[in-house]
């Protein structure tokens, strides 16, 4: 598998773009699930029944255990700034929890709807305005 860097550049380089020519940014790097992070929650469940369930009751407001572990509602925290931010057009290469931000920043979903909603994985996300749409 290659790293994200190099997938980038061979992209851009397909497009006739200077590979190069891009920038990564640290806000948008996808939340961290701490001592969860690379387990199922099958897995988890196996390992300590229960465990879970309160991200089930409160998806968006949930912190698994472990240094640096995030909830959906601190990784709106850390990726608002560069919403906001943004003064121009911008295509990023991102994850489904910070399109579930997006979705809450920008259109007002509730915590609720935010975190159950669907991400797919084969299309683009366009931001114009205060409108989102699935392209």
């Amino acid at each position: 598998m290659r790293r994200t860097c190099e997938t980038m550049e061979l992209m851009r380089a397909a497009m006739g773009l200077d590979p190069l020519a891009y920038r990564t940014e640290p806000r948008l790097v996808e939340l961290s699930f701490g001592d969860w992070q690379g387990f199922t929650f099958r897995e988890l469940e196996a390992r300590h029944p229960g465990s879970t369930h309160g991200r089930r009751a409160a998806k968006w407001d949930f912190q698994p255990p472990g240094d640096g572990a995030e909830s959906y509602e601190m990784l709106l925290e850390r990726t608002k700034p560069w919403f906001d931010a943004l003064d121009r057009q911008t295509v990023c290469v991102t994850h489904g929890g910070v399109m579930r931000c997006l979705f809450r920043f920008v259109v007002g979903l509730s915590k609720q709807e935010a975190a159950g909603l669907e991400i797919p994985q084969d299309r683009l996300l366009r931001l114009e305005g205060r409108s989102l749409e699935w392209l």
